[in-house]
């Protein structure tokens, strides 16, 4: 990248009688023209990411930090009148929900920046998952138009590299857009369109329709074959072109990265594409397959190991329904020559009660399958895919996730990475493991570090102000909880904790109360009742304590609308304190709990997912721990009563009863509906998730973040310890692993 010639070009722009848009178009244009004219050497060995939905946020200020222009270029347009902090109102291209798709835009990052050949797969969605707005506390979605003001001019559309898609109803065309993602090298991440007739097109509409009814079945089948097929299609078609048809060498040029079950029916699609166009037997190519694939799985929730009904899938791709029947028959048939039990064979089974199993398939054809954390994998093996594991544990192995240090460090905490830059020289940018030289026992040091903290709290809580209308109390802590809304993530537990801290204030047991502000983001599926509920519950919880004088000077609550990576890039450096309260055993990783530590938010968090390896690094001692293991939730399992429970302890009693007392209007019954999913059996048990058992753990262990936070000289080396021991959850790291023990790249 000729970089003096890109920062001539956009000196030569004019900003005089130009609209924002317009300079966001010509801007992004330089920068483009710059990055495709880039010419490189394209390895023969190239790995492919299947994802269905990348949740990349705003590619500006990304990539001219990537090209190494970011302050240069605010510098030439300040000089011109024109802030580019202007461009923060870009709509984040949300074609993802969440820590999924995120992961995904932070690997496609760190393999750019490290050089390795990693190119994209996915969908290119007219609209994103969906503008979120509270009325009356109650979500409300909005269509996601994330092209309507903006447009995308980080993207190229690839109209000569069109692919056609069947179904046995109709034909779609898959029109490719090429994002390039630049680093050491300069990737590709290509999103399909769907083209063709109206009910065509709305296969690329939206992201995750909903799947409660058989129609809202067959759209997401048909989109997750549609850019699977697309993909897959184009690959093996241009490696017929180029090597013919000889397919014993294709795993040579091409490994493929399922993430998660949503991908999985590349397989099918590679088997019917080998099978009935280039008449290999099967046989031979499963054997290709097995060298090609490998699986990540996120997840270790039923709803989420996606199995599709046989009558279903045939209905509209019947040919796919044949070969994944072919080879349910062909791997039965070759477990039992290899000698697995009869138990063993019905866990793994590719047809499951008339249904197919996409995490099977995943399992049976992938030279990989790899957890997302060191806790997650270890169940993966003893638990979801044991009979598997138990027969061939080499194909299994862990990859603890990781998030890219350039978007959530460089680019929304400058300041962080400036007294990075004036203790360590800028070699840590290049090498982040250095970041632990930093001396935390040095009152200087930590005295600049709390500037900072400061700095950024500031910073947001103006970006709250101008977004929400509401101020945020000064001199409190910020404590934040975003993510995806899920029942498994336990906000609801957040919002029974907080009411037995505003109890206590209210009676005077909290005398010495650092004022704390809980900062929640999250969009709950738009079919996800409960989930909605939860919010409505939480929004009722801050204008309860809002309205109360004598406990809002103290205690704030406020729960931002239409979370997004934008809004996350000022949470996660702002906040002094990251909640992660997963059900220990549910959440397989985390990635938000990564970001806010690169900033120097402590944990309070569980046993679960990252969180262990997070207590590893940085120390437990730096951390706040509480509630019950994935080993003592397997023993309560069968014998837990929260009915019993709750009524054994007042403190409980007092802030459940909350839900169906009156304390709030609740004229539509949503409240009492959150009582029925802990003391009642709905569609889970009741408490499924142990809310009410490690309810008041998580009160003491905020009540003691609260303590500690008045000694700042003690917490704010607690938030640098944390800062400083995050170099190892850098998507660098995880993706030299996948680079070489899963890909060979």
């Amino acid at each position: 990248m000729n970089r003096e010639r890109l920062l001539e070009t956009l000196w030569k722009i004019e900003v005089k009688n130009k609209t924002a848009v317009e300079l966001y178009q010509e801007i992004s244009a330089a920068c483009m023209n710059e990055i495709l004219s880039e010419k490189q050497k394209i390895p023969a060995r190239r790995a492919y990411y299947f994802s269905v939905e990348y949740l990349m946020g705003r590619m500006f200020f990304n990539n001219l930090l990537a090209l190494g222009i970011l302050d240069e270029a605010r510098e030439i347009f300040a000089r011109k009148g024109f802030d580019l902090n202007t461009f923060e109102d870009v709509e984040d291209a949300a074609l993802g929900n969440g820590g999924l798709g995120r992961l995904a835009a932070c690997y496609l990052d760190s393999a750019a920046n490290e050089g390795y050949p990693l190119y994209g797969f996915g969908i290119r969605y007219k609209y994103g998952l969906f503008r979120q707005k509270f009325i009356h506390g109650e979500q409300v979605e909005e269509a996601d138009d994330w092209l309507r003001t903006w447009g995308d001019p980080w993207s190229v559309r690839r109209e000569n590299e069109k692919i056609e898609v069947g179904f046995s109803d109709m034909v779609v065309t898959a029109v490719p857009y090429d994002m390039p993602i630049y680093g050491n090298s300069v990737n590709i991440l290509r999103l399909f369109q769907a083209e063709g007739s109206p009910e065509a097109e709305k296969i690329s509409e939206y992201l995750y329709p909903a799947d409660d009814t058989e129609d809202g079945k067959l759209l997401r089948i048909r989109q997750e074959y549609f850019f699977s097929a697309a993909a897959v299609g184009q690959l093996v078609r241009k490696y017929v072109k180029n090597n013919g048809k000889n397919f014993g060498h294709f795993p040579d040029f091409h490994v493929f990265q399922l993430n998660d079950t949503h991908a999985v029916f590349a397989v099918a699609e590679f088997l019917r594409l080998l099978t009935k166009e280039y008449h290999l037997t099967l046989p031979r190519a499963v054997e290709i397959a097995k060298k090609t694939f490998n699986y990540t799985n996120h997840t270790i929730l039923p709803e989420a190991l996606e199995c599709w009904d046989v009558t279903l899938v045939e209905k509209i791709l019947p040919e796919i329904a044949h070969i994944l029947t072919r080879l349910h028959i062909f791997a039965k048939r070759e477990w039992r020559t290899c000698g697995y039990q009869k138990e063993e064979i019905a866990e793994m089974s590719i047809v499951c009660g008339g249904k197919f199993s996409m995490a099977n398939v995943a399992v049976y054809i992938s030279g990989h399958v790899n957890g997302v954390a060191k806790i997650h994998t270890k169940i993966l093996k003893e638990r979801l895919f044991a009979a598997a594991y138990r027969h061939a544990p080499e194909k299994f192995l862990n990859v603890t996730n990781g998030v890219t240090q350039r978007r959530w460090l460089l680019l929304c905490n400058e300041e962080l990475a400036r007294f990075y830059d004036r203790n360590l020289g800028h070699g840590w940018r290049e090498n982040f493991p250095m970041i632990e030289k930093i001396d935390c026992d040095d009152p200087e040091i930590l005295e600049a570090f709390a500037k900072i903290k400061e700095t950024k709290k500031r910073q947001l809580a103006s970006y709250i102000e101008k977004r929400e209308g509401v101020k945020l109390l000064e001199n409190a802590i910020y404590i934040a909880q975003v993510k995806r809304l899920h029942e498994y993530k336990r906000q609801l537990m957040t919002a029974l904790a907080i009411l037995r801290i505003y109890f206590d204030l209210k009676a005077g047991r909290l005398p010495d109360f650092t004022p704390t502000v809980f900062i929640f983001g999250a969009k709950a599926a738009g079919s996800y009742k409960r989930a909605k509920e939860i919010i409505l519950f939480l929004n009722k919880i801050a204008e309860l304590i809002a309205s109360d004088g004598e406990v809002n000077g103290k205690l704030q609550v406020v729960f931002v609308q239409n979370y997004d990576v934008s809004y996350a890039e000022k949470i996660v450096a702002g906040s002094d304190v990251s909640l992660q309260v997963s059900t220990a055993g549910f959440e397989a990783s985390g990635t938000g709990n990564m970001k806010l530590m690169l900033s120097g938010a402590v944990t309070v968090g569980t046993m679960d997912g990252a969180n262990i390896e997070i207590v590893e690094a940085a120390g437990r001692e730096n951390n706040y721990i509480f509630g019950a293991t994935v080993e003592e939730i397997g023993e309560l399992c069968g014998i837990y009563d929260p009915v019993s429970f709750a009524t054994r302890n007042p403190r409980i009693k007092e802030v459940t009863d909350t839900l169906t007392d009156g304390t709030f209007e609740d004229a539509d019954g949503k409240l009492k509906d959150l009582a029925a999913s802990l003391f009642e059996e709905t569609y889970n048990r009741a408490d499924h998730y142990y809310v009410l058992y490690d309810l008041l753990p998580l009160v003491d262990a905020l009540l003691k973040v609260n303590g500690e936070y008045q000694n700042r000289v003690l917490f704010t080396r607690k938030q640098l310890k944390n800062a400083t021991h995050s170099a190892f959850f850098s998507s660098d790291r995880a993706i030299k692993t996948y680079a070489e023990k899963i890909w060979g790249i």
